[in-house]
């Protein structure tokens, strides 16, 4: 038997450039079962209420990372959070928080790509191999060392619940440091050095204050806190190490 038909208050930050000096509010009083997700909610709102409402979404399968926004003031994939999870008192829904608004829920993510481009987030082969020689052969075990982290999205959640990423805009960020992390600790890659230079700079592992919101609010279990601390570890590691190790060459 389908569920009974409901109706929710969705109160959406609305911005459109050409209009509005500042973000305002707008409420719509949407019809719902208890299968739906937010994202349903603004797509109703859209199809039927308010054309003019704007919000990013792709696969609405919590994979493609584009739904991102803030469910009150929580970091979420819209796809992936139900309207019954606010019923009856209804729920706001705002563009995700540290990032620039480009028009209502639609953020500017210059900086964040800008940022991914940056560590080279693919394999930089060790040594070339001729077609040949066949693929770059790695053991379950060595997988092991990268795979929780190979699951990133690039969904931002995790920089709109990073304090320090809306302090200080530089801080490149927990989720390209994990991605940073996933590549060097894959054992087909031999861009460690290079990604190192972003990863030990004022921006990079250092600039982080371990706070832990990020990997909380990751939607695929990736946790970017832990990449971090396991560089922030190695750092010191190599720093000390030259002290009782002569010759030995910084990492």
């Amino acid at each position: 038997m389908a569920d009974a038909e409901k109706i929710i208050e969705i109160e959406v930050l609305r911005y459109r450039p050409e209009q509005d000096k500042e973000p305002v509010l707008q409420t719509y009083k949407v019809p719902f079962t208890d299968d739906m997700s937010v994202l349903q909610g603004l797509q109703y709102i859209k199809d039927y209420l308010d054309g003019t409402v704007s919000f990013r979404w792709s696969c609405r399968m919590a994979i493609c990372g584009s739904c991102g926004m803030m469910i009150e003031g929580k970091p979420k994939l819209s796809c992936k959070t139900f309207l019954r999870e606010y019923y009856p008192q209804g729920l706001r829904v705002e563009a995700l928080a540290h990032l620039p608004i480009e028009r209502d829920l639609v953020v500017d993510a210059a900086d964040f790509v800008a940022k991914l481009e940056r560590i080279k987030p693919y394999i930089i082969p060790k040594e070339a191999r001729t077609l040949e020689q066949g693929e770059y052969l790695q053991t379950p075990q060595q997988r092991d060392m990268y795979e929780q982290f190979s699951s990133c999205i690039n969904c931002m959640l995790c920089y709109a619940a990073c304090p320090q990423y809306g302090l200080n805009p530089k801080f490149t960020g927990p989720g390209v440091l994990a991605l940073l992390h996933r590549y060097n600790a894959d054992s087909r890659d031999g861009g460690q050095d290079e990604r190192m230079k972003l990863g030990y700079a004022d921006e990079g592992f250092w600039g982080c204050t371990a706070v832990g919101y990020c990997s909380e609010v990751c939607p695929k279990g990736v946790d970017p806190a832990n990449a971090i601390n396991q560089n922030k570890m190695n750092s010191a590691i190599n720093y000390f190490t030259r002290f009782v190790t002569p010759g030995r060459a910084d990492k």
